[in-house]
């Protein structure tokens, strides 16, 4: 017998993702290492927006291990002594691992972000994304300062309708509004010069 549910009725939400911080973030976790490992997450995706479920696969793999030891009769600032070491020699290895890239190499910019993105739902967009996502990020970095980029910088304008190949890149200022017929005003103005206020006259 189907469920005829009417208008009081309550209508669930139902989120459809494969993003490890966003399925964490909707599960009511009570278990105080669990609640940890949520934040990790979170930590992880504010910090790079990627590789939150490999953080919290990662730290569970150590956790796990930290209690064999536990359980072995291992002390626990030995325990914790360890992975303070381990830490430390796995930023080492990173560094010694990394490779150089100047803002200026942008094939190399490109390679990086497509690869980051292969992980994610747009990765059938790899040929259209990865170019724009690079000249957006260096569109808003200050060469004087190479290593900081200001997010805030950087605003994304969504529109209803379209498909991903209708994204483009604007350098400059969007107004979000329509031209009013009924006023008379010009619909399009070309090599127009605006001021922008930013308080009252």
């Amino acid at each position: 017998m189907d469920k005829v549910i009417s208008s009081e009725d309550q209508v669930q939400e139902v989120i459809i993702t494969n993003d490890g911080a966003t399925i964490l973030s909707h599960m009511a976790l009570l278990q105080p290492t669990a609640r940890m490992l949520t934040e990790l997450s979170h930590s992880q995706d504010a910090a790079t927006g990627d590789g939150t479920t490999t953080i919290v696969v990662l730290a569970g793999s150590l956790l796990r291990g930290a209690q064999s030891l536990l359980s072995a009769g291992a002390h626990p600032t030995a325990n914790a002594g360890t992975l303070h070491r381990l830490a430390a020699c796995a930023v080492e290895i990173l560094h010694a691992m990394a490779i150089s890239i100047k803002l200026s190499d942008r094939e190399s910019l490109v390679k990086s972000t497509s690869t980051a993105l292969n992980s994610k739902v747009v990765s059938q967009y790899s040929t259209l994304l990865p170019p724009l996502v690079v000249d957006v990020a260096l569109s808003g970095v200050d060469p004087a300062h190479p290593d900081l980029l200001d997010l805030h910088d950087i605003h994304i304008v969504r529109k209803l309708g379209g498909t991903m190949d209708d994204i483009e890149l604007v350098r400059g200022l969007i107004f979000d509004k329509k031209a009013n017929h009924a006023a008379g005003g010009p619909a399009w103005v070309k090599n127009a010069k605006i001021a922008v206020i930013q308080f009252q006259i």
